[in-house]
């Protein structure tokens, strides 16, 4: 069989009775996650762009899905792309590799549940094919495709969108086979913006989900996608990634390596491959004891990879969160210089303490260090002494469990001002499933910040 027949069966076989019991938790732990980022994403920018957007094209729809923070209706796709921003809104979603799918998938499947086109009780598995088929893509060839200037988030997301909405929607085998051909006809993105500091980064995680949308609405349909979008002379890896296909590098895993199993998360509001580095930084924090000016110059060792990744090597002036989140520089100064970050620290663009830093930060690629590894040295004095911290993390160094991850979703309710009661009630949602109503999670969002 070809790779979308093969995913094609895979998923219109998924059963919330046959997962495993550790995929259905980590299923309900990316849910918690998601949610709650979302929320304590209420005070960022984007979303309000977003949701004015998709009023401007799509309008309001009393039986459409909603905009989570103001309550108006719209389209399902214009909901999944406004939300999505939202999801994304701290850089704080989850992610799969070098791929974000929460933000993706959990929008696009609660409006779709939301407006009727899907059950609650489908949810989890919908969810599930969504990482499976995506993070199956973005394992075999993410590592080509980036280098290339193709952003992950959008590439395979798409595909994913394709594949969660067929399940919801209990598509049958050939139909999600072309739902996923079909999204692999659209899929794209770029890079580029994390060079540049603009925001198109994050509206493209609800691009691709209304990708996937309009993908499964045509397989459901009795649109007819090519077999071989995939591996084919002209299909999406040749076309992306540059290389022949390997099949089985791409569906010889599904069902018995799970890709949701290697969905980490972030414990601060910066990009995935500055985690590690924050981390680091706050150990050398403790060592200077605060004090900061004893610093002559800190050389951060990390993955070439990730040195070459768009915007990390950035060294200002910065004008938007886009370019802070991504510098490293930026990252290890203000960690240095104020401690854990926040979305507050991450904006002050004029800090004379952090401006300092940043000019006498190197960044250094390091092929030693794995991809979510990092190695700061901190000379003092003109060379008189040098600090280091190093820390070898790998994705399951930020594979958190239920607890942590409600525990990461309060303390950023507490940063952003989210009473208690909305991660209550998050969680007892998500706890629920597959029973529940969508509308009591939907009914959280309102309440935060109220306009």
């Amino acid at each position: 069989m070809s790779i979308t027949d093969t995913m094609g069966r895979f998923v219109a076989e998924l059963s919330l009775e046959g997962l495993p019991p550790a995929v259905l938790e980590k299923a309900r732990v990316c849910l918690i996650n998601g949610y709650g980022i979302a929320l304590g994403s209420s005070n960022t920018p984007f979303y309000p762009k977003a949701g004015e957007a998709a009023l401007a094209v799509d309008g309001l729809r009393p039986d459409g899905a909603t905009l989570l923070l103001d309550g108006r209706r719209t389209s399902v796709s214009g909901a999944a792309i406004a939300n999505g921003a939202l999801f994304h809104g701290r850089a704080q979603e989850d992610t799969c590799g070098t791929s974000h799918f929460g933000p993706n998938l959990i929008p696009l499947l609660t409006a779709l549940i939301e407006s009727g086109q899907g059950e609650t009780a489908a949810l989890i598995p919908a969810l599930v094919a969504g990482y499976e088929i995506g993070g199956a893509l973005e394992s075999a060839y993410s590592s080509t495709t980036t280098p290339r200037g193709l952003r992950a988030s959008p590439l395979y997301g798409s595909v994913a969108a394709a594949a969660a909405v067929s399940r919801l929607w209990g598509l049958d085998a050939a139909q999600c086979a072309t739902a996923i051909g079909t999204a692999a006809s659209f899929s794209g993105g770029i890079l580029q913006s994390f060079e540049d500091g603009s925001e198109e980064w994050r509206y493209q995680v609800g691009m691709a989900g209304a990708i996937g949308l309009r993908a499964a609405a045509l397989a459901r349909s009795g649109a007819v996608a090519s077999s071989q979008a995939i591996e084919g002379r002209s299909g999406l890896v040749r076309a992306m990634a540059g290389v022949d296909c390997d099949p089985e590098a791409v569906v010889g895993r599904l069902g018995k390596v799970w890709s949701i199993h290697r969905v980490t998360f972030k414990p601060y509001p910066v990009c995935a491959l500055n985690q590690t580095p924050v981390a680091v930084a706050l150990r050398l924090r403790e060592q200077l004891g605060g004090s900061i000016d004893r610093i002559a110059a800190i050389r951060v060792a990390m993955n070439p990879i990730c040195v070459g990744y768009a915007g990390m090597d950035a060294q200002g002036p910065y004008g938007s969160l886009s370019e802070t989140l991504m510098s490293a520089q930026f990252c290890v100064a203000t960690t240095l210089a104020h401690g854990t970050p926040t979305v507050a620290r991450m904006t002050d663009y004029a800090d004379a303490a952090v401006a300092a830093l940043v000019s006498r930060i190197e960044l250094v690629p390091d092929e030693g260090q794995g991809l979510l590894a990092c190695r700061i040295e901190v000379v003092l004095d003109d060379g008189a002494e040098t600090l280091v911290e190093e820390w070898p993390a790998d994705h399951t160094s930020y594979d958190f469990d239920r607890g942590e991850v409600s525990t990461l979703i309060r303390r950023i309710g507490r940063e952003t001002g989210i009473e208690e009661t909305a991660f209550d009630r998050l969680e007892a949602f998500v706890d629920g499933l597959p029973g529940g109503d969508i509308g009591e999670l939907i009914g959280i969002f309102p309440t935060v910040h109220p306009s």
